[in-house]
């Protein structure tokens, strides 16, 4: 399993955002030790703006799996491509079947005990055991695996395009909603920290959501909704001048970006699925027990995360930023 005999990899990650941007700097790394190495990544349509104008990767190509006939001609057309290798970075049987599909001579993943669906194994030709704890320094490991040993921790990120409506001036970005209710912070929560945002920094708390949730949400005193797809999001988070929200791929894009801000956590481990940025404070209530279940209500510990403390560790995040020389973007 040697890099350096390759001409063309294929990098399986479709979704979603934020484990798309966590695998980012394990890609940029096999680019940067193996500059002659053709990269292309299949990845799903609505994701595809995270890639775009990212110099470390050579083709997007998409896989819709929401289409049967545009699903088969990706299909054919990565058979056409002759990978020598391809890496299955989401540990899924559906990606570990596109993998296996696109005919690569070295199908490869997590080993089976680190996966979600540990059946994906089965398709894999070779398989590569990770020690480290967060998701980013795993998909490292793997990159180190294949002869890529110079790391280059780097995030790049498509510049984005401007969608729906945004205060002039500054703001505080939150994305109130992610893959599952457990993770999330109840939206009255919002509306009081959108409150004290206003009469305390003298600025609005914009709330993004996907436009599906336009005509579902309620009223909020103090919030501005703005609803967007992925390319208004990235706009967004980099006009924003700090960010709150939970482990969800919003905050992890705004961490990629280098803004400050909250990251509140309670069932998913941050020390794992954390920001992976020092310009972040992290709150969990020191009573949360670990759990990926994809529960429907809040989760208790999320619950115990008071608006008050949120919006402490906001000024103290800003403020760590402001002495250290402003914020990027």
């Amino acid at each position: 399993m040697n890099g350096r005999s390759w001409e063309k990899l294929l990098v399986v990650r479709l979704g979603s955002l934020g484990d798309i941007i966590h695998t980012l700097p394990a890609v940029a790394t096999i680019k940067y030790n193996f500059p002659k190495l053709h990269i292309a990544w299949v990845i799903e349509p609505r994701w595809r703006p995270i890639l775009e104008e990212n110099p470390f990767i050579d083709e997007i190509l998409e896989f819709d799996r929401g289409d049967w006939r545009r699903a088969w001609s990706t299909i054919r057309l990565l058979r056409h491509r002759r990978f020598d290798a391809a890496i299955d970075f989401q540990g899924l049987i559906k990606s570990a079947l596109v993998a296996r599909l696109s005919g690569a001579d070295h199908v490869m993943g997590f080993h089976r005990s680190q996966l979600r669906e540990r059946w994906a194994a089965l398709l894999y030709s070779e398989q590569v055991g990770a020690t480290a704890l967060h998701v980013v320094d795993r998909n490292l490991q793997f990159a180190a695996a294949i002869g890529a040993s110079q790391p280059l921790v780097v995030f790049p990120i498509g510049p984005g395009v401007p969608e729906g409506e945004l205060p002039a001036g500054q703001f505080i970005l939150a994305a109130p909603f992610s893959g599952w209710r457990a993770k999330e912070w109840p939206l009255e929560r919002y509306e009081e920290l959108g409150e004290l945002v206003r009469r305390r920094l003298d600025c609005p708390l914009v709330l993004n959501a996907s436009w599906e949730w336009r005509d579902k949400v309620p009223r909020l005193r103090d919030c501005w909704w703005h609803f967007s797809s992925v390319n208004g999001l990235i706009h967004a988070t980099r006009r924003a001048t700090a960010v709150v929200g939970t482990d969800s791929g919003p905050l992890h894009l705004a961490a990629a970006l280098g803004k400050p801000g909250v990251a509140i956590f309670g069932p998913t481990d941050p020390r794992r699925n954390g920001p992976y940025t020092d310009r972040m404070i992290v709150l969990r209530s020191p009573s949360a027990r670990t759990t990926y279940k994809r529960l429907r209500s809040y989760h208790p510990s999320m619950l115990e995360i008071g608006v008050q403390e949120v919006f402490d560790a906001l000024l103290r995040a800003l403020a760590s930023v402001n002495s250290a020389g402003g914020a990027s973007e």
